[in-house]
């Protein structure tokens, strides 16, 4: 039997103990199962309280189930619910007496999700928002992945798409035609209107994005500087608890240190990093090769320096902050002057971090691009509407050529062709009962 035709189980509410658990079927035995343990099929999507009872007649719970007959479901196929107490005891006996059912077996990672993109319940865009849905931290990820769920992207998708195969019947036609004079030119003369326009659209698209796909994974910033400067109070004051351990002995802080924020809705990692100087111990060495790899790779660093000491930054991306201003020092725009021990200066500090993070993601809220991989397929669409319009003069089977590949890119962002190499990685990602 395929794995497609087997019915498909899992719990998909949190890790027990809870008070309530959901445990959710798919595929052609849902039916069965919800017989099997609730004694009948209820009214469709009308809840039913029920006594479920395992296959030898045992009780295993008072519970409500609920009965979704295919294909109007989340996955397109028959669809049972079990909304069950949240015990372990319970969710235990519940699965074991499921998986007695035949043909059943436990759902894998994103199983769910990938039968309702399989069955055409939700593109690829669709379901890489639900993905970013799941994983949100901050209410800008949040809505971002939201609009990406309700079909932002691959709406425009589908729409260009439609309208590349529309120029592209256009241009084959002046083929066919190409014997008689002036077909051709009639034919071709509003197919490169309508390319062009696309063309324009999509670069505009990508031209106006910003960072707008690294809203998922979060601005980095690196707190570095020489041992003993306050790196390590900074980030406490930053996190508004003590993430890192603070000391006057240099040399304290011998790893990297991650913390999450949500500055505005914008997530950032501050990194406290080792203090960077030169030391024969082995061990901090090796803190201060992470603490520079990790600064070269952040997206901004602020470099801690005390009062008013002279500093050479390394790059454009480096802020300067002067510490201890408590103990007479100072600093200036651009620079800041901040005493990381009391908090004089860290909510400007922030306040700049946000407008940096404003500057950096872009204008988010109308965002298409969320993933690398929609960004590079959406650049293979413009790259090949380009080329078309280069082509057109020298001959028409040339732009018809680049009008497939770019219908072809389309189709992979919405992942209706040739998207085998890409769903394992992302439905992967994905909780088992998703």
């Amino acid at each position: 039997m395929h794995p497609r035709d087997q019915t498909i189980f899992a719990l998909s509410s949190g890790r027990p103990p809870s008070a309530i658990a959901l445990v959710r079927v798919s595929g052609p035995q849902a039916g069965l199962v919800l017989t099997t343990l609730a004694g009948k099929l209820p009214a469709p999507r009308q809840a039913s309280r029920r006594l479920l009872r395992d296959g030898a007649g045992q009780p295993i719970d008072d519970a409500v189930v609920l009965w979704f007959p295919g294909p109007g479901t989340s996955t397109g196929e028959d669809v049972a619910e079990f909304h069950v107490h949240g015990g372990r005891a319970v969710l235990a006996a519940l699965l074991a007496a499921i998986s007695l059912i035949p043909n059943t077996r436990a759902a894998e990672p994103g199983e769910f999700t990938r039968r309702a993109f399989e069955n055409g319940k939700l593109d690829l865009t669709e379901a890489e928002g639900l993905d970013d849905l799941i994983h949100a931290d901050t209410d800008r990820q949040r809505r971002q992945a939201l609009r990406q769920l309700q079909g932002l992207l691959g709406n425009h998708a589908r729409d260009w798409r439609e309208r590349i195969i529309a120029a592209s019947a256009l241009i084959e036609a002046s083929i066919d035609f190409s014997d008689e004079a002036d077909v051709p030119a009639e034919l071709t003369a509003p197919a490169v209107k309508a390319i062009k326009a696309l063309h324009d659209e999509i670069a505009k698209v990508l031209a106006a994005q910003g960072h707008s796909e690294r809203l998922r994974d979060g601005l980095v910033v690196a707190i570095a500087g020489e041992p003993n400067v306050g790196k390590s109070t900074l980030i406490n004051q930053l996190a508004r608890r003590d993430v890192a351990i603070v000391s006057p002995y240099a040399g304290t802080t011998r790893d990297v240190i991650e913390v999450q924020l949500d500055l505005d809705g914008y997530p950032v990692t501050v990194i406290d990093t080792a203090g960077i100087r030169e030391t024969d111990d082995p061990v901090e060495q090796e803190g201060v090769r992470r603490a520079r790899a990790r600064a070269d790779d952040a997206d901004l660093v602020l470099w801690l320096v005390e009062g008013e000491r002279a500093v050479d930054p390394p790059s454009s991306q480096v802020w300067i902050v002067r510490n201890k201003i408590d103990l007479g020092g100072a600093g200036s725009s651009p620079e800041f002057g901040i005493s990381a021990s009391r908090g004089d200066g860290v909510p400007e500090l922030v306040e700049a971090l946000v407008e940096f993070a404003a500057d950096f993601f872009g204008t988010t809220e109308g965002a298409l691009v969320t993933r690398a991989r929609q960004r590079d397929l959406l650049g293979r669409a413009s790259d090949s509407l380009r080329r078309s319009l280069d082509l057109v003069e020298e001959g028409e089977e040339l732009a018809a050529e680049e009008l497939r590949a770019a219908a072809y890119a389309l189709g992979r962002l919405l992942g209706r062709v040739d998207v085998e190499d890409v769903l394992g990685a992302i439905f992967q990602k994905f909780c088992i009962g998703k």
